[in-house]
Parts: C-alpha cells; structure tokens; sequence
C-alpha cells in the first residue's frame, strides 16, 4: 500500500480533532474573559437605539452573553442563579411586563420597551456579580464607563458648537430617525437618555478621581467640560438631576477630596451657564427651553387622566386596556401614541398598588445593596470599594429623579445601574474579593 492511500485513509481521523480545535478555542477564550463579551453587550446597545431595528443585534449580543455564562457556570460548576432581595420584586415585575405584551397585539415596539424595561435589568443584576468578579474585570468594566462618557461629553459639545460634522455615527444628527433632533441626543436618540447616562457616568468619574484613577488633565478635561454636555441636553429634569445629584455628592461623601470636586463642579456649572447665556445664540436657546410650557401643559393632562385612571382602579391597574383607555380620555392633544412620562405612574396605571408595591420593594432592595457589606472588601482604592458605596444612594436618586419625568425604558440606562447593582450584590455575598 503506498503513502499516498494512507495518508487519504487517515485524513477523516486527522480533520475531525482540528476542526474541533478550531470550534473550541474561540469559544474557551470567552469563557475565560466574559467581561470581554458583557463590555461588548453594553457597546452594542449604546449605539442600538430602538428607533433603528438593525435586524435585532442587540438581542443576539445579549443571548450570546447569557448563553457564555450558562456554559461557564456549567463548566466551573457555579450558581447562575442566586436569588435575594432584589430578585423578588424584579422577577415579578418582569412577569407582568411579559403577560402585558402578550395581550397586545404584536408590535416590535412593545416586546422591545419589554425587554428593555424589565429583561436587561433582571439578567444584567445576576450576570453581573458572576461576570466582574475580580480587580482586574472590574478595571475593565471602569475603563469602558469613562471611555464612554469621554465620548458622550465630546458629542454633546460637538452638538453645542455647531460642529455637527465631527459628530460620530451619523445617525445622530439625521432627522426623521428618533426624537429631539434639536439637542444633544447622543445615539440614543433621545436628550433625556444621553443626559441621565451622562449623569451616572460623570458620578463614577467622580469616584474614579476621588481613588486617584482620574487624575491631571484628563481628571479636569472630563469633570471641566461634564456640566456643559449637560446643559446641551436641553432638558430640564436633566439639569435638575445633575445639580442635586452633585449637591448630594458633596454632602454624603466622607471623602475631603470628593468634596472639593464637587464643589468645583458646581462653580464651573454656574460660569458654564453664565457663559453661554450671555451669548446671543446659545443663550436664546437655553432661555427658551427652560420657558417653554407647551410640554409642561401636554404633561399635566397626562397626569390628570393617568391619576383619575388608577383612582378609578387602585390595586391591580387597567393592565391590557390601559393604552385604549388613555386615548379615550385624551382629547386635547392629538397623537399617535400617548405616554405618561412618568415611570411610576405608568407602573400605577398598568398594574396598580401591586405593580408600585413591587418596584417599591425593588428599590429598597437596591438601596440596601449599598449598605448591607458589613465586612470590608480585602482593598480599598479600586472600582466599587467603600467609598463607592456613599455615592451610590445618589445614583438612585438620580434613576428615580428622572423617571419622575419620563418612562424608564433605555436599555443602556438600566442596563449600566442593574450591573453595577448585580456587583455590590455578588460583594456582599463574597466579601472577601479575589485579586
């Protein structure tokens, strides 16, 4: 027999292990780095807003990082599901979010709010603490937030000098494509997503320079330029947030030079605005949107109808006949569609006393995740530390603020406070950290 007929009868034997090599090796490297794969999830829903169907890659993105971690946890052989507190409220909520959008007829609109009010929350809170669970993950995670709000704090002021050329992707300046195209929208298409991102950001930068990870020129370039892409939002319950949330810093705070920063923000905010109002473009804009009444008007008839509505029924809300019956009671405005504009009147009308009860009980949990780390953590001075846990009431306020204002369905947004919520869960439950 020649070599030529051995080597052919062997090829089968020899192609079956490589190609099995070939499949594994890319699918053990991410194993071994999920935070890799979540950072990636978080990008892709940053510039997936839900005006722009691109064919669903964020819901890939994010069943590709559920499917690594369920394969991970079943290869290291740990808990993918630990339930506490927060899991409770969370998990309820998520069910009466899903039989609502059952009882609609199918709209992609309703089952993406669905997935993005209640679904990234509940998997990025258990992921998380599974995910990030060493200094050197958590790193990752802190370099990825404040390269982000770098790049939302330049589109802001890119969008403020008119130099809308540099702005980056272009969808966000294309009209027809989302809403408020005359402010500082970022590619969430949205002011009041960018500027309540922009604020949780600029708070974790703030806790990134009181551990001395933010320091210099970047320190000043990015807190210094911070309060004038807030005010390029345009949006007033944005500016309300962020000036009681950095009053709030530097009341809470322990930290001397947290304090500092805080009061240093608070001076360059109010010579920002007495820059820019003094200039005769800039400032007719700022003083028009914060004169403006036609929302303020559109907003209290909502909240009439929304109030007379879940007097009318208190505990288990008007569940599938909620939309119907807002469009019937709505007669001076004329919409397609009409919205309450506040997260828990929403949640009040849809399912009563018992869906407010619900997200009550969630906050508190939330709240408590701060508090409840009653042995210290092997090293202070890295991402999510003691010192972290003082700030991280503000950024509740800062979440429940807003959602006083608008509903809370920006998957980026509760996708950013349910991880970092899901890692001080997982400390207080490990509280003794890896290096």
């Amino acid at each position: 027999m020649s070599t030529a007929e051995i080597s052919l009868r062997d090829l089968p034997g020899q192609i079956g292990p490589r190609a099995v090599a070939l499949v594994a090796r890319p699918i053990y490297a991410l194993l071994r780095a999920p935070e890799l794969v979540y950072l990636a999830v978080l990008a892709v829903m940053l510039f997936r807003p839900p005006d722009i169907p691109f064919y669903g890659l964020d819901r890939v993105a994010l069943a590709l990082l559920v499917a690594v971690c369920g394969l991970r946890a079943l290869c290291w052989r740990e808990k993918l599901w630990q339930p506490d507190p927060v899991t409770w409220p969370l998990l309820a909520l998520t069910g009466l979010g899903f039989i609502y959008a059952v009882s609609q007829r199918y709209q992609a609109e309703i089952w993406s709010v669905f997935a993005a009010k209640w679904c990234v929350p509940l998997i990025f809170y258990h992921l998380a603490g599974r995910v990030f669970t060493t200094l050197p993950a958590r790193r990752k995670l802190e370099t990825f937030l404040l390269l982000v709000l770098a790049y939302l704090i330049a589109i802001a002021v890119f969008f403020l000098l008119d130099a809308k050329a540099l702005i980056y992707p272009r969808f966000i300046v294309e009209e027809g494509i989302g809403i408020h195209v005359e402010r500082a929208r970022g590619p969430f298409l949205q002011a009041v997503a960018n500027g309540v991102t922009l604020n949780l950001l600029g708070l974790v930068a703030l806790d990134s320079f009181r551990r001395g990870r933010l320091r210099g020129t970047w320190a000043a370039l990015l807190l210094g330029t911070l309060p004038f892409a807030i005010l390029a939002t345009l949006t007033r319950a944005v500016w309300l947030g962020f000036a009681l949330s950095i009053v709030l810093t530097g009341l809470l705070t322990t930290s001397p030079r947290l304090r500092r920063a805080s009061l240093a923000m608070i001076t360059a905010g109010a010579l920002g605005i007495s820059a820019l109002l003094s200039m005769e473009t800039l400032g007719g804009s700022f003083s028009q949107r914060a004169e403006e009444s036609g929302p303020v008007l559109f907003r209290a008839a909502m909240y009439e109808a929304g109030w007379q509505m879940f007097s009318e029924k208190p505990l288990f809300g008007w569940g599938e006949d909620m939309q119907a019956e807002l469009g019937r009671r709505i007669s001076d405005f004329h919409q397609e569609a009409y919205y309450f504009h506040n997260t828990f009147l929403e949640i009040a009308v849809q399912h009563g006393m018992l869906g407010l009860s619900l997200f009550a009980w969630m906050v508190v949990g939330l709240l408590r995740e701060g508090r409840k780390h009653a042995t210290p953590v092997r090293r202070d001075g890295e991402f999510l530390d003691r010192g972290w846990r003082e700030l991280w009431p503000v950024l509740i306020f800062v979440f429940l603020l807003n959602a006083c204002f608008v509903g809370m369905n920006y998957q980026f947004v509760n996708g950013l406070l349910f991880t970092l919520a899901g890692i001080l869960s997982a400390q207080n439950r490990r509280p003794v950290e890896a290096a």
